[in-house]
């Protein structure tokens, strides 16, 4: 009997290490993992691929999916639409994949409150030290952008009681595995 995939958001602040984990879990399940692809109304950057960083969108083009119910959850951020296209990840549950949708907390609680089979899980720094550590040793921001994130992460922070899962990104190859054992568990789950 094939099983349907599981819907799994990933959230956290900047500088948390989402990405980096989220990335090691889908290498380690061996194409059982399918990492959703946001579309956005945002200039491509010399870095972009269509169809693999991104679905480029035109405003117009962006506006329709929204009306046409095509996105499953969206924003509007700096003058830009980024949001995630519906058919993708559809099609790759309904082929047994799980599904992961690394987003903003707004984006999570939109896909919480429209489809409520999704697990939330919300990635946290060890401390709120550690974070600040984290974004500054990046080196690719101002201060004022620091200060501004690590405001930011402060709602963030407080929003992860709404998450059925937290997990404490100290080593990246736990917090990757635990990616894993949450969708194993969500499959072996009997739903109601």
């Amino acid at each position: 009997m094939a099983k349907q995939g599981t819907l799994m958001v990933v959230s956290g602040p900047a500088g948390v290490g989402k990405g980096t984990i989220v990335k090691l879990a889908c290498e380690k399940a061996e194409g059982k993992i399918h990492l959703s692809i946001s579309a956005t109304t945002r200039a491509p950057r010399p870095i972009d691929s269509e169809g693999v960083t991104y679905y480029f969108k035109t405003k117009e083009e962006f506006q329709s999916m929204i009306a046409n119910n095509e996105i499953l959850e969206w924003a509007e951020y700096v003058g830009n639409y980024y949001g995630t296209p519906r058919k993708p990840v559809e099609d790759a549950l309904s082929r047994g994949l799980d599904v992961i949708l690394e987003i903003e907390v707004q984006g999570a609680m939109q896909i919480k409150k429209n489809f409520p089979g999704a697990v939330l899980t919300f990635v946290a720094p060890p401390s709120y030290e550690e974070l600040e550590s984290r974004l500054r040793g990046r080196g690719t921001e101002t201060e004022e952008q620091i200060l501004s994130r690590l405001e930011t992460a402060k709602g963030e922070l407080a929003l992860m009681e709404e998450y059925d899962y937290v997990v404490v990104n100290d080593r990246i190859e736990q917090a990757s595995d635990d990616l894993i054992t949450i969708l194993r568990a969500e499959q072996l789950k009997q739903k109601a």
